[in-house]
């Protein structure tokens, strides 16, 4: 019998069960993603058959690196910087990189909850008129086009700063008294709203053109690269996968977790309710063709902020008790980024918290506080529109995935951990990963990711991105990447002020296959 032991780690938060976990797990996977980007990107790519690669992209590169995340989180028993220093010391830039890329997003994050939630309350007299797109650009945002201002739009700071306030107020109160109760109360609440608005959009004049639409296949894009290609993508911006959520949520788990089952529920519900948003967005998008005579492939502005802020107001002006339909319809867009944004900043101030002795509520007042404050410099200025599109952008499609296959690379080659947390996660639940997990972990999902990321990289440094001058691409996109860069280079030369290198890994002893 081995006589290593695990270094103690007292105090440490823990999820009071894997339902507060899997809720908390599934609130950061469904986020404004699965509502407004996967029907467009579903759409554009072959309709139904892009539920093919898509179905491929989940179970080859989707779960098994969910796994890894979880696997890494739960044996390593920390942040992603702890995690990836307890690797090996020279590693730990991967996991500030991980939290660098975490930061960013939740700086945007907010500005597009407080976007839904405005409009909430703009869907109960139809605020926007009879022209949303001018509503939207000019009298919300008050847009002034690819430049950076501070010129503060007083209708998008005090929200913000409201939501910023709840925020941190609930990673603030913890795993178990902040995260896990308000996703236990916001998850079934955001089920319940969506289902009672894709029930009402079925019943919709045109509704059935609309789902045809969304589900014929078009069975010639699927020998489109392009295609597939949408569908990894699609598969990692909607998991919450590649920048430190799932290994910081999984290292409060308790010693013994279900964790194979449980990823493989939360992966599916993830997908589940993406499904479900495109049969809702297509129904709706249905109604909004038959009211103008046209067919529902002649739309446009079905993904993204334009179908959240422009097409969906346009349509529910047009429908009877439009207005509730619009309540359902942007609530649900609030609950489901506020749980993901609450999982954002907890990847932040958990790494904070560890490497530099802090308690939670320091934690989260420091790092909470400068993502407030550039946040609310940012997105509630006139120029928040093309710098939340362009940071975005470039956050996701640089930073996540270039963290992602370092990640695998890592953890499959270069330290040959595969086996050992391939030991692990059996030892720990009661479904099993075989060979198979190493197999894609280790070499698909980094070759899957790496052809991702080379042709998007080509586009990114041949073309200006949205037809925005090169200036500003390079100030708000490359500016942000290169933030990433800085954080992995500065942060781990900072001394630790707890001691991290001492941690024992539980022992896997007799388990090794």
């Amino acid at each position: 019998m081995s006589t290593q032991k695990t270094a103690p780690h007292v105090g440490r938060e823990q999820w009071t069960g894997q339902l507060g976990f899997l809720l908390a797990a599934v609130g950061s996977a469904v986020g404004l993603g699965n509502i407004w980007r996967f029907p467009g990107v579903a759409y554009e790519n072959g309709g139904g058959a892009f539920l093919v690669p898509y179905l491929v992209a989940l179970l080859t590169a989707g779960i098994p690196f969910l796994l890894l995340d979880y696997s890494l989180g739960h044996r390593f028993r920390g942040g992603a910087p702890t995690v990836f220093r307890r690797l090996g010391r020279r590693f730990e830039s991967v996991g500030w990189f991980q939290v660098a890329a975490s930061f960013i997003i939740a700086t945007y994050y907010t500005a597009i909850i407080v976007w839904a939630l405005r409009y909430t309350f703009f869907s109960v007299n139809l605020a926007w008129g009879e022209d949303p797109a001018t509503f939207f650009v000019e009298d919300f945002l008050h847009d002034a086009g690819p430049t950076l201002t501070t010129d503060i739009v007083g209708g998008l700071f005090w929200p913000l700063l409201g939501v910023w306030i709840a925020a941190l107020l609930v990673v603030g109160l913890g795993v178990s008294r902040g995260i896990e109760k308000t996703t236990k109360v916001f998850i079934p609440l955001l089920l319940v709203m969506f289902l009672i608005l894709v029930v009402r959009a079925l019943f919709l004049e045109g509704a059935v053109e609309g789902l045809d639409t969304f589900f014929t296949p078009n069975w010639a894009a699927l020998g489109d690269p392009a295609v597939w290609i949408a569908a990894y993508s699609q598969i990692f911006f909607s998991l919450s996968i590649g920048f430190g959520i799932m290994i910081t949520y999984a290292s409060y788990l308790r010693r013994r977790a279900n964790v194979v089952r449980v990823g493989y529920v939360a992966a599916f519900a993830n997908s589940s309710f993406e499904l479900l948003a495109g049969i809702g967005v297509f129904a709706t998008l249905g109604f909004m063709a038959a009211q103008q005579g046209v067919g529902v492939g002649d739309l446009e502005g079905i993904t993204g902020v334009i179908l959240s802020f422009i097409t969906f107001p346009q349509i529910i002006s047009m429908m009877p008790g439009g207005p509730i339909f619009g309540v359902l319809f942007f609530g649900s867009l609030v609950l489901a980024g506020f749980t993901s944004l609450v999982s954002i900043l907890q990847v932040v101030s958990a790494a904070v918290q560890e490497k530099f002795g802090l308690s939670r509520v320091q934690a989260v007042a420091a790092v909470g506080g400068l993502a407030a404050v550039i946040s609310l410099a940012l997105y509630s200025t006139t120029s928040s529109l093309a710098v939340l599109d362009t940071v975005d952008k470039y956050t996701n499609e640089v930073g996540v995935i270039v963290s992602a296959i370092v990640a695998c690379v890592l953890v499959g080659v270069v330290t040959r951990q595969l086996p050992n947390l391939q030991a692990h996660l059996n030892a720990i639940s009661t479904a099993r990963v075989g060979t198979w997990w190493r197999v894609l972990v280790g070499y698909v999902v980094p070759l899957a990711l790496g052809y991702v990321f080379i042709r998007g990289l080509i586009e990114l440094v041949t073309v200006p991105y949205g037809e925005y001058p090169w200036a500003f691409v390079n100030a708000a996109g490359w500016g942000a990447v290169g933030f990433l860069v800085l954080v992995a280079v500065v942060l781990p030369l900072l001394p630790w002020r707890r001691p991290v290198d001492d941690f024992v890994p539980e022992s896997l002893e007799g388990r090794l296959s």
